[in-house]
């Protein structure tokens, strides 16, 4: 296997594994699990700052309700279900449907909306076994679902803030730009040809509005609406679709959603279904490609590695590294009675993207060794470290 390929390189980090007795599933290390959860917690940040509410939805709900939505009809070979006795129920492979019980448990006024609510939904998707490839494609997978419930005179705002916050979050993740990609209506779809024309036109004025070049993309849409796709390119030059944003009048009209306008009256929102990342899991899988093992300084699960040069220098290590931690960085401490040189390259190995050398020097004046990737090294106060490490992540420069 390609040493770049994100399973070799999960595997010389110790993030992750897959095995036999779990087809298409992952087992997260420590290491692992790390990433995940910062990952996790930046996009909670983000989609909290862009006035998103976040929800749980069940997984497993019953087959009536995937009928009523319509995904049974075009997604039910693909779905874990299991008769209890005369109902039927399913683990579900999307959270649109919950999104829109939570919206309907309550009458809602044209004030309340925009209504925004995202969930990291634990999805589940019966992948053939052929197509299961480590992270890229697996049968449970954690979505960043969003749905936004808005008015017709609202949806040119809500892609535009969209666009906004991809923009923000690929440049984060060390990705400058992306292409997008227009995607209209399948053959197999639900809702009248006139809904369909309605959608499209306005999710094209919408990109225009928030001026996106796309591409078209016929047939590709959603079984209930139009959607943009938004594809990263990484350092290698290859092209993955990670965002969409989809526009739906089908699903509300289906699940009967409503609210009630300024004249009193009963209407349909505008559904708009979105995801920045897409699966967490092959998102990471893209992000170890991109970067070919070497995240970024914020998002390496240790970020400084902490070495001890000699065993008179051990007590001083560790402190050091606890004033790093108590700083809120995350340090891994090596005072192994091993050469300074077998430190570095195990320290490189597992991807931990600062070094710092503690000898006897540093001992006594209180200060800092950091060995570069080049070879170079520099002499700094732990205050100086910290201030520059804490520059190296976003949001806190």
């Amino acid at each position: 296997m390609d040493e770049n390929d994100h399973r070799s390189i999960g595997n010389r980090l110790e993030l992750f594994h897959q095995q036999e007795e779990g087809p298409g599933v992952v087992f997260w290390h420590p290491r692992g699990l790390t990433l995940y959860r910062l990952i996790e917690g930046y996009i909670r940040r983000r989609m909290a700052q862009a006035g998103f509410q976040e929800v749980l939805t069940p997984q497993l709900l019953a087959r009536s309700l995937w009928e009523a939505s319509g995904h049974w009809e075009k997604f039910g070979d693909n779905m874990f279900a299991f008769q209890d006795g005369e109902r039927a129920f399913a683990l579900k492979p999307m959270s649109c449907p919950g999104h829109i019980q939570i919206f309907n448990k309550r009458l809602r006024s044209f004030r309340d909306l925009p209504l925004r609510f995202c969930e990291f939904g634990a999805c589940h998707r019966y992948e053939p076994s052929g197509a299961l490839q480590g992270l890229m494609r697996t049968r449970a997978f954690l979505q960043d679902d969003a749905h936004i419930f808005c008015r017709d005179d609202q949806i040119e705002a809500e892609v535009a803030r969209f666009c906004d916050l991809l923009r923000a979050v690929y440049a984060d993740f060390g990705f400058a730009d992306f292409a997008v990609g227009f995607s209209t209506r399948p053959a197999l779809r639900a809702g009248a040809d006139a809904v369909w024309d309605r959608a499209e036109a306005a999710l094209a004025a919408a990109a225009k509005s928030a001026g996106l070049d796309f591409a078209l993309q016929p047939g590709e849409g959603a079984f209930y609406g139009p959607k943009l796709e938004f594809v990263l390119q990484d350092s290698s030059g290859r092209r993955w679709q990670c965002g969409t944003i989809q526009l739906d009048f089908v699903l509300p009209e289906r699940l009967r959603a409503d609210y009630v306008d300024a004249a009193g009256r009963k209407v349909r929102p505008v559904l708009l279904h979105h995801a920045v990342l897409g699966s967490l899991e092959r998102f990471i899988a893209i992000l170890l490609e991109h970067h070919r093992g070497r995240l970024p300084f914020w998002l390496a699960p240790a970020q400084i590695a902490v070495a001890s040069i000699g065993a008179g220098q051990r007590d001083h290590a560790a402190k050091v590294a606890g004033d790093l931690e108590a700083a809120g960085f995350r340090v891994a401490l090596d005072v192994r009675p091993e050469r300074l040189a077998r430190k570095i390259v195990a320290a490189r190995e597992l991807g931990i993207p600062e070094f710092i050398a503690l000898g006897a020097r540093e001992a006594a004046d209180g200060t800092l060794s950091l060995r570069r990737h080049d070879g170079g090294q520099e002499t700094l106060g732990l205050a100086q470290a910290i201030e520059r490490f804490r520059h190296a992540t976003p949001g806190t420069a």
